[in-house]
């Protein structure tokens, strides 16, 4: 698959980076600054404000944590509404034992 993204998901990645870049411009940071916070080059911080698919996760964390917003990591694939109907319907009804006369 390489680095080529589905549209779909380039959009999101795009998006993501537009809002890492919003919020580090709310708090008035150069990228430099966020860079020399999450220990990694001025030119990965401008990767990811492009939504870059080749950065590793590990960077966006702690991006996210110089920008105090880690807490944000726990949203991911926190409300999997088709993995929780999938495993509700795959659990085993109980059955009634049939009326005795």
């Amino acid at each position: 698959m390489g680095t080529k993204l589905p549209r779909k998901l380039e959009q999101k990645m795009e998006l993501m980076g537009e809002q890492i870049k919003l919020a580090r411009l709310r708090r008035n940071l150069s990228i430099a600054q966020v860079a020399e916070r999450a220990t990694c080059s001025p030119l990965t911080i401008a990767r990811i404000e492009k939504g870059s698919p080749t950065v590793s996760i590990g960077i966006y964390a702690r991006v996210l944590y110089a920008l105090q917003l880690d807490d944000d990591l726990l949203l991911i694939a926190k409300e999997d509404t088709l993995g929780r109907t999938l495993q509700d319907l795959s659990l085993k009804h109980r059955q009634r034992a049939s009326k005795k006369e």
